[in-house]
């Protein structure tokens, strides 16, 4: 998206009260983030959520002359912009409803890959989070996945650092503006991964790392990837947030396993215990719920047998999807068929009764 014409969405995203959800309901409504700042407040004022306080943040005289700053920033250091409209916008955070209106990246970054995993922990790795993180991304690098974390201390950077010695495309998702690295030391680390994946926030330039700011950062790092991986967790942390918003995205999410009397490992086993996360012991536990498999691994499609079955249309768009694309996850399988998600699930039931399809690990479909 050429940098000009993400003014008026940096414009509505400074929008005070406004936030991606109701950005993105008034975008619907008015056909583009222009035609916004056209509409009668009347017109506006019959959307769903959008009332007086809405408007008066709207109607800010001063958002024009900030997001013209925040422009020349991002032109001035060579930051990419994407709305969530564009082509370049991850395709899964394209599914989360509160997904960032508006993401700024820095770096050689290319998401154009269904293997993408984000794995986040504790600031306070012990030995055994350690030894685990170093194995597994030993392991699983012959998938050549994306890794997804947050730069703090700990996991996140250890994570990181393995996936660039791994030559593996590496993203942190910042809780700031990209005019500074948080924490400082870690600032080495982040211009390598530039190189081979980068940053990725949706703060503009002059955001401090507030705590609320990393809160609002971990739906981003959910959004991004297929699967979160929670390495080591204290019974309350952000980690454990980050797994509550995969799952409330309808993500997989794993968590390793550890003593019941270790501190930085109660938080993954109440995950485990309340059933919102599986239990990981290795990369093989990821393989069979995600349905990943080697190229060479790959079986010879099957012939496409004659059904004599009768299908209604909705049934028949699916199954005709399903047919041409071959296997496909739920989540992309709703957006590319135009069905919410609690329908597409419906519909594929009906159709696996029928002998149509067939549910594989990790919610993934396909045509028999």
């Amino acid at each position: 998206m050429g940098n000009s014409k993400i003014f008026y969405y940096l414009v509505l995203q400074a929008a005070e009260g406004i936030g991606d959800i109701n950005a993105k309901k008034l975008i619907a409504h008015c056909g583009s983030a222009e035609d916004v700042f056209k509409e009668k407040n009347q017109n506006l004022e019959k959307i769903s959520g959008i009332g007086t306080y809405v408007l008066k943040g709207l109607r800010n005289k001063n958002l024009f002359n900030n997001a013209e700053k925040e422009l020349k920033f991002i032109n001035d250091n060579n930051i990419k912009a994407f709305s969530f409209l564009e082509d370049e916008y991850p395709e899964k955070l394209k599914h989360c409803i509160d997904g960032p209106i508006l993401l700024f990246q820095k770096g050689k970054i290319n998401l154009k890959q269904q293997k993408i995993i984000s794995i986040v922990g504790t600031r306070q790795m012990t030995n055994y989070g350690r030894a685990f993180l170093e194995g597994f991304i030993s392991e699983i690098k012959k998938y050549n996945p994306i890794i997804i974390s947050g730069l703090a201390y700990g996991i996140d950077i250890f994570t990181h650092r393995l996936a660039l010695k791994n030559n593996l495309q590496t993203i942190a998702v910042l809780a700031h503006g990209l005019d500074l690295i948080y924490p400082k030391n870690h600032t080495k680390d982040a211009l390598k991964m530039l190189d081979n994946g980068g940053l990725i926030n949706d703060f503009w330039s002059n955001t401090n790392p507030d705590k609320e700011n990393f809160i609002k950062r971990n739906r981003i790092i959910a959004g991004l990837s297929e699967a979160t991986i929670v390495i080591e967790s204290a019974a309350k942390g952000g980690s454990l947030i980050t797994a509550d918003i995969a799952n409330s995205y309808n993500r997989d999410v794993f968590a390793v396993p550890g003593r019941a009397t270790d501190q930085y490992s109660l938080g993954c086993n109440q995950l485990i215990k309340s059933n919102k996360a599986a239990m990981i012991t290795s990369v093989k536990d990821l393989e069979y719920i995600l349905n990943w498999e080697l190229d060479e691994e790959k079986k010879p499609k099957l012939i496409q047998k004659q059904l004599f079955v009768e299908l209604s249309d909705e049934e028949k768009i699916i199954c005709n999807y399903l047919i041409k694309e071959g296997k496909q996850s739920l989540d992309i399988i709703a957006l590319y068929c135009k069905y919410p998600i609690q329908k597409t699930a419906t519909i594929l039931f009906n159709l696996e009764m029928k002998g149509v399809t067939k549910p594989l690990p990790g919610k993934i479909f396909e045509a028999v």
